[in-house]
């Protein structure tokens, strides 16, 4: 019973469908070039995204190191402007024997060294005049008191205030006029 035949697949014609054993699987022609191409751009894609999420963390870390820089020496150019100023009190304080005079003359000029630090460094003076209309936004009404002026108002500056750009750093101190009774 040994002699009996087994099917042969031996004279059948080959069919790129059917896997012969031992023979890999046939493939349509261009199908592995194709696959080939898509696994090589896969790859630089990959290293492409790699590249992009390294810049990026080393943009996220240099902006930090920036905004870290920043805050550290935020104040140098004021300090700088105010240098002078603190050199001029200190020149002062060692004059011997000083006159009205020249202590005046004295102060008048680092008046201005002040003025031109504060100026250079965006720090504006708020000095509202008499009459003008009070601004929540930039005024602090002390008192109201009774004029001969249009009701809030402003009749007196207690104090200056300051802004740094346009943000509010300390409002003016005034009195406003009361609404006249009627």
């Amino acid at each position: 019973m040994q002699d009996q035949e087994k099917p042969s697949h031996d004279n059948l014609p080959p069919d790129d469908n059917v896997e012969q054993e031992g023979a890999p699987v046939a493939v349509e022609p261009g199908l592995e070039e194709k696959l080939a191409e898509a696994e090589a751009r896969i790859v630089e894609m990959q290293d492409a995204f790699l590249r992009a999420k390294a810049d990026v963390e080393n943009f996220r870390r240099r902006a930090q190191e920036d905004i870290a820089r920043a805050h550290k020496f935020a104040i140098e150019s004021f300090a700088e402007a105010l240098v002078p100023v603190m050199d001029s009190l200190e020149m002062a304080v060692k004059i011997e024997t000083p006159s009205v005079e020249s202590l005046k003359e004295g102060v008048e000029m680092t008046l201005k060294q002040l003025s031109s630090a504060f100026e250079k460094n965006r720090l504006m003076e708020l000095s509202p005049k008499a009459g003008e209309k009070l601004d929540p936004m930039k005024h602090q009404a002390i008192s109201m008191v009774p004029a001969e002026q249009e009701a809030n108002t402003i009749v007196s500056v207690l104090q200056k205030g300051y802004m740094i750009a346009d943000r509010l750093l300390r409002p003016a101190l005034v009195t406003v006029a009361q609404e006249k009774a009627s």
